[in-house]
């Protein structure tokens, strides 16, 4: 196409390039020389075109470019200039690092709006928190419900059980007796309940009649010492037994053991009772004349020292009020009558009698007398005897040997080497030789005045025959003899 048919078209260009045309001008015969020619319009106006395009093309990507992914090793978002930081686009280019030797840092990807734990959708999240916490209550709402009915007893049947607890128990054996009992369902449960009330300390040993009914502190408190529901027995104590007879006697009747019973009487002290002070101790039947003899309701499976309480007990409660009055009395008498005899204050001093004599002599009375109605007649016997031991001096009472003989009593053997032989000791024995009751207690405090110093035992009318000579013995022995 012919310039000059759109001279205005190429109008502007001549007047930006004449200034220059007319300094260059001066060089023209330059760019001859270097072999360059000069620019038609044409060609200057396809140049200028084409320098058009390729700047348009760097300015503008392509529509690939544009819709490209962002790149996986893109750092950071930076920010687009009149944004706010959280407002700029995530497809906004990554700025090079100013350090090229950098790690490159990882981004993680906005989660999506609508998303909740685990990526999960907020309502499914909100279902399962929902579904979770509703099944946790339920369960622990069930464990506390049983946990409940355990310590409470709710909806059992009614049944009686017994339980015996020994000395040796813990609260372990003892839970694991009343779990296999069917009272309790849960072993630790009650355990803990035991710690938290120091059960421990209120169970006692002995056979309790329970019932599945029982809660936790109907339980405890019905194996303590004092439970009305602890099972007992009626068992009467005769009059005279010995230690070794009631020991035994307690035994069979399921009261306690005679070993516990005789170990518990040789290592226990007994304090607290002030009519056994001076008592030897140390001896399995340190305690014979003091178990009272009367009819006792005991705890089965007890402890000995419950057992012994009571006996202890007893007998504190027959001591009258006029105790010291009474020996008192009976000392002077004793006084007067070794007086008469012939011996001397202080011979008379050193054989004054207190309790614990009065015990003993009242443990003979009890065994040698035929019935209560001869207790004082032989307590005079013994007394005259004691108070003339020029003439009379041994005792010569068959009792005491037969219990050194351990309760033989149809081989008397009065050449028994043993400090219970009154036939060849003078004075009492050591200690009592069995538990008198009230009764002999009382002649032995209170003996007849009498002249007797003999007794014998007549067949034929199961009574003592008394006599104040050795001559009138004889006689009547002679007498059974025909």
């Amino acid at each position: 196409m012919d310039n000059k048919k759109n001279p205005n078209q190429s109008d502007w260009f001549d007047d930006l390039m004449s200034p220059a045309a007319a300094e260059i001008g001066p060089d023209e015969q330059a760019v001859s020389a270097a072999g360059l020619t000069d620019l038609s319009d044409m060609e200057l106006e396809r140049i200028m075109k084409e320098t058009l395009a390729e700047d348009s093309q760097e300015r503008e990507p392509s529509l690939e470019e544009v819709l490209a992914p962002i790149p996986e090793e893109v750092t950071e978002i930076p920010e687009v200039e009149g944004l706010a930081p959280e407002e700029a686009s995530e497809d906004a280019p990554a700025e090079e690092s100013a350090d090229p030797d950098a790690p490159i840092r990882k981004v993680r990807p906005k989660r999506k709006s609508g998303y909740g734990l685990f990526g999960l959708p907020h309502l499914l999240s909100t279902v399962i928190w929902l579904v979770l916490a509703v099944g946790i209550g339920i369960s622990l709402g069930r464990f506390l419900w049983r946990c409940a009915t355990d310590v409470l007893a709710f909806g059992r049947e009614d049944r009686t059980i017994y339980v015996t607890i020994t000395d040796s128990d813990n609260i372990e054996s003892i839970t694991q007796k009343l779990y296999n009992a069917g009272l309790i369902e849960y072993p630790q449960l009650f355990r803990l309940y035991a710690d938290i009330s120091n059960a421990e300390e209120t169970i006692s040993s002995g056979t309790f009649k329970l019932n599945s009914l029982y809660d936790y502190h109907a339980l405890v408190g019905g194996m303590s010492a004092t439970s009305s529901y602890r099972e007992s027995i009626e068992v009467m104590i005769p009059e005279g037994y010995t230690c070794a007879q009631i020991f035994k006697l307690l035994e069979e009747k399921g009261v306690c053991s005679a070993a516990k019973l005789e170990a518990y009487a040789a290592e226990s002290e007994f304090a607290d009772y002030w009519f056994l002070e001076g008592v030897q101790r140390g001896h399995k039947y340190t305690l014979e004349g003091f178990l009272f003899p009367d009819t006792y309701n005991f705890y089965t499976n007890d402890t000995p020292r419950h057992v012994f309480i009571k006996f202890l007990d007893r007998f504190e409660d027959q001591l009258q009020d006029d105790l010291e009055a009474r020996i008192a009395s009976l000392n002077e008498r004793l006084a007067a009558m070794m007086r008469k005899n012939g011996y001397s204050q202080a011979y008379i001093d050193e054989h004054m009698v207190d309790l614990y004599d009065i015990i003993n002599i009242a443990s003979m009375i009890e065994k040698e007398s035929a019935h209560t109605g001869e207790n004082y007649n032989v307590s005079s016997v013994i007394y005259n005897r004691l108070t003339n031991a020029s003439n009379y001096p041994t005792l010569d009472i068959d009792a005491t040997i037969v219990y050194a003989q351990g309760g033989d009593s149809q081989n008397i053997d009065t050449s028994l080497d043993s400090p219970y032989n009154t036939y060849k000791n003078p004075g009492l024995p050591p200690t009592p030789i069995s538990n008198p009751g009230l009764s002999a207690i009382l002649a032995a405090m209170s003996p007849a005045d009498t002249g007797y110093h003999f007794y014998a035992l007549n067949p034929a009318t199961g009574e003592h025959r008394f006599s104040e000579t050795y001559k009138e013995h004889t006689d009547f022995l002679n007498s059974l003899k025909k």
